[in-house]
């Protein structure tokens, strides 16, 4: 890709109520942000959520991006598996180029 750097994409996908633990390990892993999407919908193997619900937001899915470094990526992915083993949720990695990597260093 002309005048594009490789970096990594993570996209997790976890309750409403998980994120805050998520955003903490991007946070800490050296990512430089995020972007956070709220009342996410679909079906999965725990069954069908809504997405924004009226009075309980709480049980909402949160999906939460983030670009970094391939060698910032390893750990961070590391972390993210092990949170996700004890709770449901998804994560999804994807190699990704960026047209401005000082956003991401």
């Amino acid at each position: 890709m002309n005048n594009m750097t490789l970096m990594t994409r993570l996209e997790v996908v976890v309750p409403a109520r998980e994120a805050p633990d998520i955003r903490e390990l991007i946070t800490s892993s050296g990512a430089t942000g995020y972007t956070a999407v709220s009342g996410v919908s679909g079906i999965g193997h725990h069954g069908q959520h809504s997405g924004a619900l009226l009075f309980n937001e709480y049980d909402t899915l949160t999906m939460i991006i983030t670009v970094l470094p391939p060698d910032k990526a390893t750990e961070l992915i590391d972390a993210i598996r092990e949170l996700l083993g004890t709770s449901s949720g998804v994560m999804f990695v994807a190699d990704t180029y960026v047209s401005r990597p000082e956003y991401f260093q």
